[in-house]
């Protein structure tokens, strides 16, 4: 156990580090930036949390006695009522959601088309690019569509992007450099989101009660067995949150170049 007392570890960068367990006291945080971290368990007393940011998956957060992830929950669903869509529980329902997400990155993609090739290859704040989180997006569906459900074990395609804290896995494609252009990387996601297409059009609810059959052989997921709703709703929740970064990070480019002009 390595102990640090007194030490100036201002502007370290700590990266597939294990801190699991770890205490924190009397420390400065301030202006520490998390990302793809896992706070699992962690409890906070006597803190000054002032201007803090969350974006991520929040459950059983409890504040000053308050569990505020149900309120933040309500709030989203409430400024954006498609949201609540984006979890289904029967067929029709995830029919639905995925016409929504369809429909949507309709719109994104227009949005994009109006930038620069350039930009859409800039990262905004250390995110992903435009054109890295379609990418994702391909390898998301690859994942837990194409291999977890239709039970093909290296679905992969080269430009399938894992997210940056996934392991080195042999077989899966993680190019970094990888510059395709729009229309390439749309092109290989109308594919992907033709294969949901079919899979969401035959869905049945007994098809969508079952169990998908372990794949053989190393990958993501893990060779093992899963329910083929939580598979799909694991795309609805991939395709709901990235569109909104990119159409955050979208924004900010626009506005970026619109000081520039």
């Amino acid at each position: 156990m390595a102990v640090f007392t007194g030490d100036d570890l201002s502007s370290s960068r700590f990266e597939r580090v294990d801190l699991s367990g770890a205490e924190f006291r009397a420390v400065d945080l301030s202006r520490a930036r998390f990302r793809g971290v896992d706070l699992t368990g962690v409890v906070m007393r006597g803190v000054e949390l002032v201007d803090v940011r969350i974006d991520g998956e929040i459950q059983n957060l409890v504040v000053n006695g308050v569990d505020v992830a149900p309120l933040v929950n309500a709030e989203l669903d409430r400024r954006d009522p498609d949201r609540a869509r984006m979890r289904p529980t029967d067929p029709d329902g995830f029919r639905e959601a995925w016409g929504i997400i369809e429909r949507l990155w309709n719109g994104t993609v227009e949005q994009a088309r109006g930038l620069s090739p350039g930009q859409l290859h800039d990262s905004v704040d250390g995110e992903w690019s435009f054109i890295d989180t379609l990418r994702h997006l391909v390898f998301a569906t690859d994942a837990w569509v194409r291999r977890a459900i239709l039970g093909d074990p290296s679905p992969w395609h080269p430009l399938d992007l894992p997210w940056d804290e996934m392991p080195d896995t042999p077989g899966i494609p993680r190019d970094r450099d990888a510059r395709p252009s729009l229309d390439e990387i749309l092109a290989l996601r109308r594919d992907r989101m033709a294969t949901v297409r079919t899979v969401v059009g035959g869905l049945t609810d007994e098809y969508l009660d079952r169990r998908t059959a372990p794949i053989d052989g190393t990958g993501w997921p893990p060779p093992q067995s899963f329910p083929v709703r939580e598979c799909l709703l694991i795309v609805l929740n991939e395709e709901w949150h990235h569109r909104q970064f990119a159409e955050r990070d979208l924004d900010a480019l626009q506005a970026d170049a619109t000081r520039d002009s």
